[in-house]
This record gives C-alpha cells, sequence and structure tokens, in this order.
C-alpha cells in the first residue's frame, strides 16, 4: 500500500514538471521540425541540381539524332521549293523568249513594210520647259501665261504636262506664250477612245470635264476608257493621252483630263515637227 502511494506521487511530480515545461517543450518541437524541413529543402535542391547536371548530357546526345533528322527535312523542303521556283522561271524564260522572238519579228516585218511603202519616219519632237506664271481662268476662257524666255514657240504647238496634253499655244511674245486649255471653250482636239479606235473631237465647255462630240452612234465607249489624240488633222500626233471617260450619257460624253489644270507649274511646248499644219495667219500672208 506504501508503495502504490509512492508511485502516484511520483507520477504527480512528473505530470506537474511536464504541465510547467510543456510550452518550451512545444517550441523545441517546432524549431527542430522548421529545421529539418529546411535541411529536407536544401537536400531535395542539391540532389535536382545533381541530377540534371547528370541528365542534361544524356538528353543532348539523344537529341542529335532528331536534330539531324530536322536538318534534312528542313533541307529536302528548301530543295522541292527551289526545284519549283526553278520550273516556274523556265517556263516565265519560255514565255519571254517567245515574246522576243515575235517582237523581232514584228520588227523585221514592219522594216519590210516601211521599205515597200516608202515609209518616212516623222521627225524627232522638239521642245522647250516653260513655268506657268498665270492663270486666266474666269467664266469665259480657260488659259495660262507661260515664261518661255526668248525660246522659239510657234502657235499651235502642243502643250504638255507629265501627264498628257494640257492645251496648244495660242499667242506668243519674245518671253512669254498663251496656252488654251483643253477645258476652254475654243479648244476643239481631234481624239479617239484607245481601246475602239473611235474618233470624236474634244470639246471645252469651260468646265472640268470637256466633252467628246461628233462621236459615231454605234460607238462602243465605256466609263474608265482613255481618251488619246487621234493625229486627224494633223495639228496633234496620234496616241498622245488626255483623259479618260468619267460620264456616258446619250448625248453627252465627259472626258476628265489626266492632268490637273489646277495644279500646273510647269509645261513643256512641243514642236512635233508639224509646220504645214502650224504657219501662222501672219505667215501665210507673207
Amino acid at each position: 500500500m506504501k508503495r502504490r502511494r509512492s508511485l502516484f506521487i511520483h507520477l504527480s511530480h512528473i505530470r506537474l514538471l511536464a504541465q510547467k515545461f510543456a510550452l518550451v517543450i512545444l517550441f523545441i518541437s517546432a524549431f527542430a521540425l522548421m529545421l529539418v524541413n529546411k535541411t529536407d529543402t536544401v537536400l531535395i535542391e542539391k540532389t535536382s541540381s545533381a541530377a540534371t547536371d547528370i541528365v542534361s548530357p544524356v538528353i543532348d546526345v539523344l537529341v542529335i539524332p532528331a536534330k539531324v533528322v530536322a536538318r534534312f527535312y528542313d533541307y529536302f523542303k528548301d530543295l522541292k521549293e527551289i526545284h519549283a521556283d526553278n520550273q516556274r522561271l523556265k517556263e516565265e524564260n519560255r514565255k519571254l523568249n517567245n515574246l522576243f522572238d515575235r517582237a523581232r519579228a514584228l520588227e523585221i516585218e514592219n522594216k519590210l513594210l516601211a521599205d515597200l511603202l516608202n515609209y518616212v519616219t516623222p521627225p524627232e519632237a522638239s521642245f522647250v520647259t516653260a513655268r506657268v506664271i498665270a492663270e486666266e481662268g474666269d467664266a469665259f476662257s480657260h488659259s495660262i501665261v507661260a515664261y518661255i524666255g526668248g525660246s522659239k514657240v510657234r502657235k499651235g504647238q502642243v502643250a504638255l504636262s507629265d501627264k498628257g496634253v494640257v492645251g496648244r499655244v495660242d499667242r506668243m511674245g519674245k518671253m512669254y506664250a498663251r496656252i488654251i486649255l483643253i477645258t476652254d471653250i475654243n479648244s476643239k482636239i481631234p481624239v479617239m477612245v484607245e481601246k475602239t479606235r473611235v474618233r470624236g473631237i474634244l470639246s471645252g465647255d469651260n468646265t472640268t470635264t470637256p466633252k467628246m462630240i461628233f462621236i459615231p452612234l454605234d460607238a462602243e465607249i465605256a466609263i474608265g476608257d482613255r481618251i488619246v489624240t487621234s493625229g486627224v488633222a494633223g495639228v496633234f500626233p496620234a496616241g498622245l493621252p488626255v483623259g479618260k471617260v468619267v460620264s456616258l450619257d446619250k448625248n453627252e460624253i465627259r472626258i476628265k483630263p489626266f492632268s490637273n489644270l489646277d495644279q500646273l507649274e510647269y509645261i513643256k511646248l512641243v514642236d512635233y515637227g508639224l509646220s504645214g499644219a502650224l504657219v501662222d495667219a501672219d505667215e501665210g500672208a507673207e
């Protein structure tokens, strides 16, 4: 009985001691667990790094065949594309050779026909570049004044911009020339439709879009058709660009000039050698 009592007292002391140091024991346990966890993380990282160092060279070696196969695939793919391009270029070269042969044949044929008909080639055109210094646009006329600086210019010569016909020389002095624009009410130019060769007269009416008149009733004309000079009457040579069809009615066909006649700065006054058609009235009287 005495022994049991002594054991009970001893256990009571142990329990009281454990209660006193329980907080300290828990803190030490938590700290120990944290150290163990940190130690495991460092160990895992070291193990992972070592494994990467060992496995990476092996992977590089294993990837070499795949890289070689990919390079061969790209090479043969490029080779196939080069072959296709080569075939396309050969076909284009064949077509160009055919066109060249046809052009040479036409050139020879043209020379033979010219010799047969005793065709006389027109003289080379000469021109003077003039600066536009004034505009004379009003309700009754559309014209400009250009500085020619004493250059030889004759009445009736063609006035061109970089895009096409803008008018003709009407009067000139020693230093200046007056040019009637194709929109002027007094301007009449023989023209034709470039595609169908239908002829007519481009008549100005002091608007920005002159009319094409004296056209056959059965003429085939469409909006967008290019209009060029026809060469009829020997005043303007054939083929000079003038404008395009922008309005098409039964009784009225409007042409928009290729050149912006409101923004002319420099023009060319061209002499095409049409001396017989460009004789001034004063020269004829002499």
